[in-house]
């Protein structure tokens, strides 16, 4: 659920930036044929986007898993298998950890709460969680809400003091909990990355304080909120918080971690998501997600001026980042298109689950592609950001 890719230690909450319902979407779905429905919602047929998720298998993932949106169609593709050193299939429609996903499930409820009038976008930090946010610089007085959620704070994050990132760490850690508060205090010990509003930084403590501060304001946790104004509306019957749950419902495929470059693939699906909180906790589905991401991007959660902010974005260039190829809102990436253009969508990774998603035309076509496996080597997601190009991109 973090920013950049270029190590394990900031990939464990990481945003994959390959991205970027009412009744009538509550509807049965149809599913076409790959081939069919899959050039209907994308630039390629459903016949080459198998094979290109082939290869990431080949590459040495245990399985993965892509959804083609095409308005209410769908199109469910799998490659290798649900559990290492076996044939099982991966299940269609499994669960996953979403990982940073879940920031614009949590910025979509605290634009409804700025639409309500209970808060403002400019509020600082300090009024809501007074005293919470200082010490080594750091300054809840001048830290406004916008900024927790465009990730222009300049706060640390508080992954990288996680004991989770070598193998021995993650086995005897991987069960660990974790308030929030204890998440803001570790990444306090550090000093801010940049002055408040002078840069970008990702920083999921800026989503664990926006949680905190919609506790504050509602009297409800975050994960309530989520589910009273985005989940039950939507009708996404498979998407929760964790919780304290370290295990995943049926259907789902074990997940792993590979923490070296040629090491072996650990087993990870056992673990605690306290630590990812409002920044990265919530469990889902490829069409629960797919309907979620329409129905923000179609209007159906946030009024006009409203989803005019979350879109309003800005450059999400970190130091020693060489060009941008992606902009950020409040909660949302946009990302260019190698065809022109540019998508809407928020991917993440935890330690064992990868997923990347992009849609167009306000949410009415689109792709999810989730991974099982998350490996180690620097270009581990550059593969499935291409998956992502490949279907929003008419080939000729």
């Amino acid at each position: 659920m973090t920013q950049p890719r270029d190590s394990l230690r900031k990939a464990a909450l990481g945003s994959l930036t390959a991205v970027a319902v009412t009744a009538t979407l509550a509807m049965p779905l149809s599913t076409a044929s790959a081939a069919d429905a899959g050039r209907g919602a994308t630039g390629r047929s459903g016949t080459d986007f198998q094979r290109s998720l082939d290869d990431i298998v080949k590459e040495g993932v245990v399985g993965a898993e892509a959804t083609l949106v095409n308005g209410r169609a769908r199109t469910s593709l799998r490659s290798g298998t649900a559990e290492l050193g076996t044939d099982r299939p991966m299940p269609r429609q499994g669960y996953f950890r979403m990982g940073s996903n879940t920031k614009t499930f949590v910025s979509t409820v605290m634009l409804q709460l700025v639409g309500e009038g209970r808060i403002r976008l400019d509020d600082k930090v300090d009024r809501w969680l007074p005293g919470v946010v200082e010490g080594n610089g750091n300054d809840g007085k001048r830290i406004t809400v916008r900024q927790l959620l465009q990730h222009t704070s300049g706060l640390p994050d508080y992954d990288g003091s996680l004991p989770v990132f070598d193998e021995e760490s993650f086995q005897k850690h991987r069960l660990d909990a974790y308030e929030p508060r204890e998440l803001v205090d570790l990444a306090l010990r550090n000093r801010p990355l940049f002055e408040p509003g002078k840069g970008w930084g990702y920083s999921n403590t800026g989503y664990i304080l926006a949680g905190m501060i919609i506790e504050k304001v509602t009297g409800r946790h975050w994960s309530d909120e989520v589910r009273a104004r985005i989940i039950e509306p939507l009708g996404l019957r498979h998407t929760f918080s964790s919780g304290r749950r370290t295990g995943l419902p049926q259907p789902y495929a074990q997940s792993y971690q590979q923490f070296k470059p040629g090491g072996r693939i650990v087993d990870s699906t056992e673990v605690s998501m306290t630590w990812g909180g409002a920044a990265g906790d919530l469990v889902t589905t490829p069409n629960d997600l797919a309907r979620f991401w329409q129905s923000l991007l179609g209007g159906k959660l946030l009024a006009p001026k409203l989803l005019a902010q979350m879109q309003k974005t800005v450059p999400a260039r970190e130091e020693g980042d060489t060009e941008t190829k992606e902009e950020y809102g409040l909660g949302i990436f946009r990302t260019k298109l190698s065809c022109g253009g540019g998508y809407w969508g928020h991917g993440g990774t935890t330690l064992g689950h990868l997923n990347a998603n992009g849609f167009v035309d306000k949410g009415k076509k689109g792709v999810i592609v989730m991974r099982s496996t998350n490996l180690a080597q620097e270009d581990r997601d550059k593969r499935t950001e291409q998956l992502v190009d490949d279907a929003l991109c008419r080939k000729k």
